[in-house]
Formats: C-alpha cells, structure tokens, sequence
C-alpha cells in the first residue's frame, strides 16, 4: 500500500473514531482499520475479526477484540445484529436495513431494504418507544 493510500485509511478511520467520541488508541485504530478502512461495510463476529488481527502488526487479545466491539456499538459507530439468541455479528453499516442469514454457511448479508414492507408494528407498551427492529430472513439453499 502506498503512502498516500496509507494517510487516506489512516484518516478515514481516525474520522470513524472521533464521529463516535473515541480516542484513537493503537488497538481501536487496528481493528477499525479492518472495519472501515477501506470504505466498505462489513458483518463481522468477534471471531472473525480477531482471526483478521492476527495478521496484522497490532497484535489484540480476543477479549480486546470483544470489548472493542462493544466500545463501538455504544459510540454509535455499529450495531449488533443477533442470530439465534446467542451469535452475534457486528455490522458497520449503520442506517436500517434486513439481513440475510446464511444458515450453510453462517455469513449475515445485507439484504435489499427495498424489497422489505413492514405495514404495521404493534404499539409499543406506555412509557416506551421502538428503538430499532432487526430483520433477519434465514435462508437454506435447495
């Protein structure tokens, strides 16, 4: 990678961090550059994105990588998406859309939110509001 390539990541991920009020430590500039860095969205597990920072110079314990994860989410910088009540993923794109399971292969995918008609939500219970719903249509292949 080229050194102007280099500042470019640099910059978009420090950008990425401070939207969300975080300070840029070595460890959460690490993983957000294999979040962000490129300008692509991504679903990631804590797994995953832990076995991705074993290649990289900036070495995180998976505990690191977790409450990472976390630090984002609350800043606002990504959401969770759980599958089956216990897996989850971390998605970097952050406006509403569903979600694709892939049971075969267990990858979440974005699905097309055009596609997607909600006519009507149940009123939410007195002294609350809907804060988000998640959408995730499981597939199987044939």
């Amino acid at each position: 990678m080229n050194v102007d390539v280099q500042e470019q990541v640099r910059l978009r991920v420090a950008d990425w961090l401070a939207r969300g009020g975080l300070r840029p430590t070595r460890q959460r500039m690490a993983l957000a550059t294999l979040l962000v860095g490129d300008g692509e969205h991504r679903h990631v597990t804590a797994e995953s994105l832990y076995a991705l920072s074993a290649n990289g110079t900036e070495k995180v314990s998976l505990a690191t990588v977790y409450n990472t994860l976390r630090a984002f989410c609350e800043a606002g910088l990504m959401q969770e998406v759980v599958v089956d009540g216990a897996k989850s993923y971390f998605d970097t794109r952050m406006d509403d859309h569903p979600h694709f399971y892939w049971e075969d292969t267990a990858v979440l995918t974005d699905a097309p939110a055009e596609e997607l008609k909600i006519a009507h939500l149940p009123t939410a219970p007195d002294g609350t509001e809907i804060a988000r719903v998640d959408v995730v249509i499981r597939l199987r292949r044939r």
